[in-house]
């Protein structure tokens, strides 16, 4: 499989006990979402408008979170090139992912064959099931786009310019790093989502919604953690 990690079982395992741990909280504190929304987010930075806004104008669920990393965009971008399932993984809580089918393994290093991503490539988040992330927009070192816009009667994406379908989901995720003066650079996460009143994506949305914003927070942290601690090749 595409990816290594150095780190140990052991360590996997209590990465992922802790994980079980913080989501099931979040599970049980509701309340606490809006908090959980804007993690490490600046007031400026929630309210800035971001590239891939405009993909999704109607939203029923977003969030935006932030990290600073001690590192310039150069040695940042790599990870985020190769995020996906079968590439470079999530840096997020890997046992979690692979407790549902995932297989994913999050790579400590950067992987050469995973560093060409253009617009319109699949980023899949699940080998089997679930649409696949595609590349809405990319401009090196700055902006990561990635979009699901589906009809789930079909299977088809469809344009907003055309009207939306009866069952639909409409989803961005950004990705946007800003340096700053001291060397150091802002990663911004940005999810923006629509979906029709259906049950299955009431259900779907209202059970995953809290998990996502945990594991988002964990794949911030694990880009911020592999990004200072330089760049292995593999």
């Amino acid at each position: 499989m595409a990816g290594t990690s150095g780190r140990s079982l052991l360590g996997t395992i209590f990465e992922g006990v802790s994980g079980i741990g913080m989501i099931g909280s979040a599970m049980l504190t509701p309340f606490l979402n809006p908090r959980r929304r804007t993690w490490g987010a600046t007031a400026t930075e929630i309210d800035q408008a971001y590239p891939g806004d405009e993909l999704v104008p109607r939203v029923k669920g977003a969030y935006t979170h932030a990290i600073t990393i001690e590192a310039p965009p150069a040695d940042i971008w790599p990870w985020l090139v190769q995020l996906g399932q079968g590439r470079g993984g999530f840096y997020s809580y890997e046992l979690l992912e692979n407790m549902v089918g995932c297989k994913i393994r999050n790579a400590d290093e950067i992987i050469p064959e995973f560093q060409l991503l253009e617009l319109g490539y699949a980023i899949p988040m699940h080998p089997t099931m679930g649409t696949p992330y595609t590349v809405a927009a990319i401009e090196p070192l700055r902006t990561l786009i990635l979009q699901i816009r589906e009809d789930t009667e079909t299977g088809s994406t469809f344009s907003i310019d055309e009207g939306y379908p009866e069952k639909y989901r409409n989803m961005s995720w950004a990705f946007v790093l800003r340096e700053r003066s001291d060397g150091s650079t802002r990663l911004v996460s940005r999810s923006r989502n629509d979906w029709d009143d259906s049950l299955g994506n009431t259900v779907f949305f209202c059970l995953f919604g809290p998990v996502t914003l945990m594991m988002d927070r964990r794949m911030l942290i694990g880009i911020k953690q592999r990004a200072e601690g330089g760049n292995k090749r593999k």
